[in-house]
């Protein structure tokens, strides 16, 4: 995965090491931080693109994230998009999770996955929770989830 501020400054070192030069940066600025990991998709004819954010939450002094943008052009239904969505989410999350915890810094997996029965990506709800939190992470839905819904949204 290639990644990037916001920006749009390229990140160049592996992202496991530019996550943890930012959370000793803000550490010594006094910062207490928090992670929230979330992914979006978009299709766009046969092509479908995902953001995948590392979204860093500074306690009472706002935040900055980190983005990936992939495309596929594998088909996909609504629920196994959504699972792709998290399996993404999650591939990262587990990517840096031993870091986070080094750091003391907690950890929230976000899923674009509304919890109302009518809308088209709540049949994927159940199976995100379960593997979310199977994982062993903190789980975050809509209308929670905001660094899936927004963050990524924004960048998708």
């Amino acid at each position: 995965m290639q990644w990037r501020k916001f920006n749009g400054d390229k990140i160049r070192l592996p992202i496991k090491k530019a996550v943890e030069q930012t959370i000793v940066y803000e550490t010594q600025l006094g910062n207490k931080l928090k992670v929230c990991i979330g992914t979006d998709s978009q299709v766009r004819g046969h092509v479908t693109e995902f953001a995948t954010v590392i979204v860093f939450l500074r306690e009472k002094r706002g935040g900055f994230m980190f983005i990936s943008n992939e495309k596929s052009t594998q088909k996909f239904g609504i629920k196994e998009r959504m699972l792709e969505e998290v399996t993404r989410s999650i591939q990262v999350a587990y990517s840096l999770c031993d870091l986070l915890d080094l750091y003391d810094v907690d950890l929230e997996v976000h899923a674009d996955i509304n919890t109302n029965p009518q809308f088209k990506s709540n049949p994927a709800l159940r199976e995100a929770m379960g593997y979310i939190l199977g994982m062993g992470f903190a789980f975050k839905a809509k209308p929670e989830a905001f660094a899936s819904s927004s963050c990524a949204n924004k960048v998708v």
